[in-house]
């Protein structure tokens, strides 16, 4: 089973996963750390994940960001995320925002 790891944890177990499998995250912002979680929170078979990034993949970020390749640079973070992140975990639903959060969240 994909979350046996996890499962067999006791801390987590099948309750734990189940919140798990239910959760949903919004990060913003994709640099180093967003990225990363992203990436953990995939592979942990989070429920659903909302990304923002208004700013593109640059080759200074591929020492750092582990999620990002050279066939990415200059293209949006959010959007080339949710394409890496789709193919690690098909369950989970991910929405990409190339924009500011303040675009994001202003009325």
């Amino acid at each position: 089973m994909r979350y046996s790891r996890q499962i067999v944890f006791e801390k987590i177990g099948n309750d734990g996963q189940e919140k798990i499998k239910k959760a949903n995250v919004t990060i913003l912002g994709l640099g180093a750390i967003g990225s990363k979680s992203a990436e953990l929170l995939t592979r942990a078979g989070i429920g659903s994940l909302i990304l923002i990034d208004r700013d593109i993949v640059e080759e200074s970020n591929l020492q750092r960001q582990s999620l990002f390749t050279e066939q990415d640079i200059n293209q949006p973070k959010a959007i080339v995320a949710k394409a890496h992140l789709e193919k690690i975990n098909s369950n989970t639903k991910i929405k990409a925002f190339f924009k500011d959060i303040q675009e994001c969240f202003s009325a």
